[in-house]
């Protein structure tokens, strides 16, 4: 049978219908239930009653926590599945020391490479983490938080450390998650960030990584002291 040319150019009745990452879904779901502190650390993720809330099988569950096994939020424990991954001084110290390297560079980067009007945001972010502090909740007052770093990061101009920084931020969150509650006055907690916004926009290197490394080693020791005590 000959096919005629007209033929072979109609297209087809239908389109491909586009599953839903489900398992993209369910560990979102599953995320965001660790870093708010609904499933605290070291609590057992039971699989066949998260499938049942979701109304999904138990394999979209198991591999969404492989998932989140690999960016460090749970942990893998033989014949007991997995379970949400405590945190000690030690941990917290380690990745404080990389995440601290990482952002001085970063700012020095950014202060070289940036422009004025984006050095000029971060002071518009840090209004902005003033103003809605009283308003938001904790996780969105984390994810403020973790956005003027990131901005930072973005603004370094550096691929690679750009990545490295992204690659770090679900523990990073997990660690803020953990003890943002703890901090007594919001506003004064987001106007640390100020300095940090005001010697970037002047393109003072020197002042930006003091007052980066400021703000980052008072976190890290308040971070660390909540889990020294836990």
């Amino acid at each position: 049978m000959t096919i005629s040319r007209t033929e072979a150019a109609t297209p087809p009745a239908f389109s491909s219908i586009q599953v839903p990452d489900l398992v993209g879904v369910v560990e979102a779901q599953l995320q965001q239930a660790i870093l708010s502190g609904r499933i605290a650390p070291g609590e057992r993720i039971v699989e066949a009653e998260m499938a049942r809330q979701m109304g999904v099988s138990r394999a979209p569950v198991r591999e969404a926590a492989r998932r989140l096994e690999s960016l460090g939020l749970l942990i893998s424990r033989p014949r007991h599945g997995f379970a949400v991954r405590t945190v000690s001084p030690k941990q917290v110290t380690d990745l404080y020391e990389v995440r601290i390297q990482l952002e001085l560079l970063g700012a020095s980067l950014a202060c070289t490479h940036a422009t004025d009007a984006e050095l000029a945001q971060l002071d518009a972010r840090v209004d902005d983490m003033v103003e809605r502090a009283e308003i938001l909740s904790s996780p969105e007052r984390v994810a403020l938080d973790l956005d003027f770093h990131f901005a930072i990061s973005a603004l370094s101009g550096n691929h690679y450390l750009h990545r490295l920084f992204d690659n770090m931020q679900t523990e990073v969150r997990m660690f803020l998650a953990l003890s943002e509650d703890s901090y007594g006055d919001l506003k004064a907690l987001a106007e640390t960030h100020r300095p940090i916004a005001k010697a970037m926009a002047a393109r003072d290197v020197d002042a930006a990584q003091h007052a980066l490394r400021y703000h980052l080693e008072t976190a890290k020791a308040h971070v660390r002291g909540l889990f020294s005590k836990a």
